[in-house]
């Protein structure tokens, strides 16, 4: 009986674009070269998740091939074309790495083209599927931009979008649970999102878990935070959770200028040391004493909550004698808020 051979994931299937050609070996190792990179395997969920099979990937390459033999359609005007609508990135800290990426576009031109597909409200108008720096390159150095052009769907999107950043494999933890977010937002397939991404569905529930805690708008304003994975994200979520008051202080922490000029890192680093440092403060003890000074209780404040604990032979009288009194402070505690 002869042994079947392996068969190839879509990662090298797509791989076959670039490495299909006279002279060149595509392998069916678990590694796959495309455009020059090592890529991992994507598992065969991507595959049944966009329902496409080998043969149509194929044609697909032909046609793209044929397209760039050409050289017919492949440049447009970047005024015409949008970003993706699944942004799946954040702002860099830095922009000194792309306007290096840029001038080297000037000096060198572009190499490698872009992929678009038609804008599915907009004839004669684009959205990237991947290439966004280049396209933004040659949108400030008005250029034509070269590009190969699919008809996709949203879901087929967001998998080949996806496809192309695990080649890449640079984005961070939270910039894939903010893509998975966006994409559950607009009605994309749990089952195309886990292709998308190459995750399982308790990865997917953290992802979502952290991006339901934590507003899409702090989510930007912390940044990429390259170095924090996903254990100090969840912690960060769970701290916000916890506390009624923890997005007003986070929002405050992230207003100050001096936080604001730091990297991403370290704006994570004191969003969640500040959120910390306030769950400390209000879950402090303040002890009750007698004139004497001797303990007879605590008062716990912690968030909204507030508990009495009292030694017990004081307990029955404190309680009758603080229901009484609660009306009378709430009285001026209502005063003194209207005179602030």
């Amino acid at each position: 009986m002869t042994k079947r051979e392996p068969r190839k994931s879509i990662i090298a299937n797509f791989g076959s674009l670039l490495s299909d050609q006279p002279g060149s070996s595509a392998g069916s190792t678990a590694e796959s070269s495309v455009g020059g990179r090592t890529v991992a395997r994507v598992g065969a969920g991507v595959i049944g998740a966009t329902q496409r099979t080998l043969t149509d990937i194929r044609e697909e390459r032909d046609r793209l091939r044929a397209q760039l033999e050409s050289g017919s359609g492949l440049e447009v005007d970047p005024d015409l074309i949008e970003p993706s609508p699944f942004p799946d990135r954040l702002p860099d800290d830095s922009e000194e790495d792309f306007e290096a990426f840029k001038r080297q576009i000037e000096d060198e031109g572009q190499k490698i083209p872009i992929q678009v597909r038609r804008h599915p409200g907009s004839p004669g108008r684009y959205q990237v599927v991947y290439g966004h720096r280049r396209w933004r390159a040659a949108k400030e150095l008005g250029r034509p931009l070269k590009c190969m052009i699919v008809d996709y769907s949203d879901s087929e999107l967001v998998v080949a979008q996806g496809i192309e950043n695990a080649a890449r494999q640079d984005l961070t933890w939270i910039e894939r649970a903010l893509f998975a977010w966006r994409m559950d937002a607009a009605g994309i397939k749990a089952r195309d999102i886990r292709a998308a991404l190459g995750i399982d569905d308790p990865e997917l529930a953290r992802f979502r878990s952290v991006c339901r805690a934590i507003p899409e708008g702090i989510l930007e304003a912390i940044g990429r935070a390259p170095k924090v994975g996903r254990p100090r994200w969840v912690e960060l979520a769970s701290a916000l959770t916890a506390d009624p008051t923890g997005l007003a202080k986070i929002e405050k922490t992230l207003a100050a200028d001096k936080v604001l000029g730091t990297r991403s890192d370290d704006r994570f680093r004191i969003v969640l040391g500040a959120l910390k440092a306030s769950s400390a403060e209000q879950g402090r003890d303040v002890q009750l004493l007698a004139k004497s000074g001797r303990a007879i209780g605590k008062a716990t404040f912690k968030g909204g909550d507030i508990r009495f604990s009292l030694a017990r032979e004081h307990s029955e009288a404190f309680s009758e004698f603080l229901r009484g009194e609660i009306p009378h402070i709430v009285e001026r505690f209502l005063a003194r808020e209207e005179e602030a």
